[in-house]
């Protein structure tokens, strides 16, 4: 959350370490500002950027005691009460609070961010929730082009039970800041919970957002989620498969309307075709149109995850049952009847356990 500029001219290790914090190296920024700090204890400016230091690495009662020092050098600093008041909402200093983020208000009414933190400082108790929502909708009408002003809104609609305004706060994030990690990740979530996107474009869009936060460890597990609902979906091209071939050399005949065996090298040819088909445009295609990062975490989840490698061995058993039922000349239907079998019950008993497993995961979460 960005601040008006202060008028004071900024020190050289100022100015270093805040572009240090810009690229998230905080501890590496800290250092130069204790440097900074003890060449000249009372740089407001480098109070200001030690706070918000210890705010990125959550030390809530140090980002108060920076913000004493910056407030005892200089009273209208307007940067340090925004800080200040997210540090006192977590210490659950809500009064306080509150103080702090009226006071930036005053300083800068024309600015969103003392409005964003003032949403932040009302969300408890819940009385106070459409105040909060009321305050971050002021923020975005002062910042209408800010992604921190739309975070507001989203946050402030989660706890009001606004859905509708939910995604239009993350719809205009994402037209702002296309790669915002926050927006993208609320996306992909809002997709895979509400059942309306496909695993691939899930996948997509987590990769997308790790790419710009690519040390976000909850964000790279919904990849890999997402990833292994890819990898799930190959077991029904599988099964496609090997109902063809079953369907070709008519494995379960009517009485009396057998067909004759063996099928013709063309139709046994016809239907390995058909077998391409279903996995070009089933897999391979949405393997070749993935990102990058969504191909790599296709094979590095082969490599690293026992499960994956059964559902892949199931994939390819299958298929491989399919493409022995559909090439070889059969004269009989009993082997091709046996094969069938051992290749769909146990990969359907699987996939009905799975199911079972998941939805009683999320019925307990």
């Amino acid at each position: 959350m960005t601040a008006p500029a202060h008028p004071n001219s900024e020190h050289p290790l100022t100015a270093r370490a805040a572009a240090l914090m810009d690229l998230g190296r905080h501890d590496e920024a800290k250092e130069l500002l204790g440097r900074r700090l003890a060449e000249d204890p009372e740089d407001a400016r480098a109070w200001a950027r030690l706070a918000r230091c210890h705010n990125a690495a959550e030390e809530h009662e140090e980002v108060v005691a920076a913000t004493d020092r910056v407030l005892s050098i200089d009273p209208a600093y307007y940067d340090a009460y925004l800080v200040r008041t997210i540090a006192l909402r977590r210490l659950q200093r809500l009064e306080e609070s509150r103080a702090a983020a009226h006071e930036a208000i005053r300083l800068e009414p024309e600015a969103w961010q003392g409005y964003a933190v003032l949403s932040e400082a009302l969300n408890w108790p819940q009385e106070n929730w459409p105040l909060a929502h009321e305050a971050a909708l002021t923020a975005v009408r002062l910042g209408p082009e800010e992604v921190g002003a739309h975070y507001a809104v989203w946050k402030t609609a989660l706890i009001n039970g606004h859905h509708d305004v939910r995604r239009q706060a993350v719809a205009a994030a994402l037209r702002i800041e296309p790669d915002n990690p926050w927006a993208v990740r609320e996306w992909a979530d809002t997709q895979a919970y509400g059942g309306s996107g496909k695993p691939a474009e899930i996948a997509d869009t987590y990769a997308t957002a790790l790419a710009a936060s690519p040390d976000d460890r909850s964000m790279r597990r919904m990849l890999d989620g997402a990833v292994v609902m890819m990898l799930r979906g190959t077991r029904w091209l599988a099964v496609i498969c090997l109902v063809i071939a079953a369907v070709m050399v008519d494995l379960m005949p009517a009485e009396g309307e057998e067909r004759d065996l063996p099928v013709s090298l063309g139709q046994r040819l016809y239907v390995v075709a058909w077998f391409c088909a279903v996995w070009g445009l089933g897999a391979v295609r949405r393997y070749r149109k993935s990102r990058r990062g969504v191909r790599l975490n296709v094979w590095a989840l082969i490599r690293r995850s026992t499960w994956v490698r059964v559902i892949v061995g199931q994939s390819a058993a299958v298929t491989l049952a399919a493409l022995v039922i559909a090439l070889v000349p059969w004269t009989e239907r009993t082997v091709p009847q046996i094969l069938f079998g051992v290749a769909l019950v146990p990969t359907l008993l699987t996939i009905g356990a799975e199911r079972l497993f998941l939805r009683d995961t999320r019925t307990k979460s």
